[in-house]
């Protein structure tokens, strides 16, 4: 069933405790559902007459029924002969941050683990400039902190379409830095960023250590904060924690709102588990929203994705939701985070790319100090994250032998032990190796 038609009929069935069945058959038989919208429901009613005694009797009912099931506000519309056209025909896909129209603060379940970071968020986009600038997120991974920075982003846009607002991940802005320098682009990179009204950075963390684009961070971050812009940042930890990043970034980061997310407590989970579920259109009993909220604990998105999995084993092979449909879903989960083992050639990749080498180079006889330290720490997590021995390791980089392997080993297991910075070197490169598979 629709989603939409799906939320309908939970609808009129909590309106049904609270009126007739006469009153719901003679204003809601014939009318149908529409649209459901981040924070907006839409409803078709065949003749005018109705339509009107719906829109003066019972929107606030409605709107009651909406904020039971999804714990928030939505906008009723009802439409009626050729208003519908019209709707269908202009419901485009928007084209400003296509892909990401789901997050909405409407869609994001609050919870005690999230809820100053998004009242900080939803301030932001409000009044963006005015408050909390810089606004910083931060957390572990999965549990909500790129979802608010679209929804800051949808909402700002929504309220002011001709602002310029940008939205970049931190390893990105990096790659398109180095992309300018060579191929001569400088001034052109610079009037993007630094001509923002709203810049918002994804995985901030991802800048720490590289020179110039912390160079050119700095100089970003002040001209959009001299010019009142609004600025939102989310990493993995907070500014004092990422030691490989320059002090004067570090002091500027923290001079606005620092916000942290932990992972949900019980409640939220329930939440987050029962409003996925009825956006799905999927229907599951209590006690199996509290059999997965007992067992997914970490974040927000082994939640979603293990619904995700429930829905897939409904409408793919038939199974009905039940007890083990749900175990099944939750071991599958685990299953898919521990069983799954990247390749020498992923690990690899994420080295060259956090180093900004080729492969070919990695794997090669260069023995520049950066490559050379590029080379064993790819060796180090290989033989971390794979099931290759020393001597397959070798051969991925042109058959060296067991003795050079193990050398790179215990070098980057001692740095990684004594050398604060290197090791989170290594804990940033296997950040992103992992990332690959969530």
């Amino acid at each position: 069933m629709d989603p939409a038609a799906e939320v309908w009929d939970k609808v009129k069935s909590l309106m049904g405790a609270e009126m007739t069945a006469t009153t719901l058959n003679t204003w809601f038989d014939d009318a149908s559902a529409v649209a459901l919208e981040e924070s907006r429901f839409v409803l078709y009613s065949p003749t005018r007459f109705k339509r009107d005694i719906i829109a003066a009797r019972y929107l606030v009912p409605i709107q009651q029924a909406l904020h039971e099931l999804f714990s928030a506000d939505f906008q009723v519309d009802v439409l009626t002969e050729g208003e519908l056209d019209t709707f269908q025909k202009e419901a485009k896909p928007s084209s400003f941050l296509p892909g990401t129209e789901e997050y909405t603060f409407e869609r994001f379940v609050v919870g005690a683990s999230n809820k100053f970071a998004h009242a900080a968020a939803r301030k932001v986009a409000d009044d963006p400039g005015g408050s909390y600038n810089p606004l910083f997120i931060f957390g572990n991974s999965g549990l909500g902190k790129t979802h608010l920075l679209y929804s800051i982003a949808h909402t700002i846009h929504a309220a002011h379409p001709q602002f310029k607002v940008i939205y970049v991940k931190g390893d990105a802005f990096t790659n398109e830095l180095v992309a300018a320098i060579r191929e001569g682009r400088n001034q052109e990179f610079r009037e993007k960023y630094r001509g923002a009204d709203v810049f918002l950075m994804d995985d901030v963390q991802f800048i720490a250590g590289r020179d110039s684009t912390q160079e050119e961070m700095f100089h970003t971050f002040n001209t959009l904060y001299e010019l009142k812009k609004q600025i939102v940042f989310t990493s993995d930890r907070p500014p004092k924690e990422m030691l490989r990043l320059e002090d004067r970034l570090k002091t500027r980061f923290e001079w606005g709102l620092l916000a942290d997310i932990v992972p949900p407590d019980y409640e939220t989970r329930v939440a987050i588990i029962r409003n996925k579920a009825i956006r799905m259109g999927m229907e599951l009993p209590d006690f199996l929203i509290q059999l997965i909220a007992e067992n997914i604990t970490a974040n927000v998105r082994q939640i979603e994705g293990t619904v995700n999995k429930i829905m897939a084993y409904q409408d793919l092979i038939g199974d009905t939701v039940d007890k083990n449909t749900v175990i099944r879903a939750v071991k599958d989960i685990f299953k898919e985070k521990s069983d799954i083992l990247p390749t020498a050639d992923i690990i690899i990749q994420e080295v060259c790319n956090f180093y900004n080498i080729e492969p070919a180079v990695l794997r090669g006889q260069g023995r520049s100090k950066d490559v050379s330290l590029a080379r064993q720490i790819a060796i180090y997590l290989i033989r971390r994250m794979t099931n290759l021995s020393l001597k397959e390791i070798g051969v991925e980089f042109n058959g060296r032998d067991h003795s050079t392997v193990l050398n790179a080993l215990n070098r980057i297991e001692a740095l990684v032990k004594n050398d604060p910075e290197k090791a989170e070197i290594v804990k940033d490169i296997t950040t992103n190796i992992n990332a690959r598979y969530e």
